[in-house]
């Protein structure tokens, strides 16, 4: 998994509550078997028309967020059930970070081990960003997981906070293998001793 301590990148807003993962990555899309492909797939329902052209008035579809590496959504963003498919979408379309307001616990879950930062702020504090990324031409902020900070260019810092044991695995880019690889040598120690 790879480390993350700070990024920038532009903001895509999808001021949506309760976004649930069955619309971040719709069920009939979780038959592959190969963790690639995702990020085409990524709000497949509501981004694409029936005949699967692109909907215009969707923010995936609109040039302005075009290339966006930071999500913002509303509260209770990956509510559902519990697919890991549904932070591969998010990371495979480009996406760095998740912040909202409040998140599905095992969406949260799945982020961290996959090496997406998912960030909860007040609803003010989103609002904000949505508002900004609206606004304003190509917004971009900066997510500094090692100050749990983020702030951009025009005055707005804010504090986050992420569970300690969380935020040393994504620094230092240790999935659960990873962590289990870091004890190599007691395993072996282990075996050789009860062989």
């Amino acid at each position: 998994m790879e480390a993350f301590r700070k990024h920038t990148g532009k903001v895509v807003p999808y001021d949506m509550p309760n976004v649930d993962t069955d619309q971040i990555i719709p069920a009939r899309f979780l038959k592959k078997i190969d963790r690639v492909g995702f990020g085409e797939l990524l709000f497949h329902d509501v981004r694409y028309n029936a005949d699967g052209s692109p909907k215009k008035d969707f923010v995936l579809n609109q040039p302005k967020y075009a290339g966006g590496s930071i999500l913002v959504s509303g509260p209770q963003f990956g509510i559902g059930s519990s697919r890991e498919h549904a932070p591969w979408a998010i990371q495979q379309y480009g996406f760095k970070v998740v912040i909202a307001p409040s998140f599905g616990d095992i969406f949260r879950s799945n982020c961290f081990q996959n090496g997406l930062l998912p960030v909860q702020l007040s609803e003010r504090d989103v609002q904000t960003l949505i508002q900004r990324a609206q606004e304003l031409a190509d917004y971009r902020i900066t997510v500094d997981l090692e100050e749990q900070g983020i702030h951009d260019s025009v005055g707005f810092s804010v504090k986050f906070e992420v569970d300690a044991f969380r935020r040393d695995c994504l620094l230092r880019g240790l999935d659960d293998i990873g962590l289990t690889l870091e004890k190599t040598s007691a395993i072996e120690a282990f075996e050789k001793s009860h062989a």
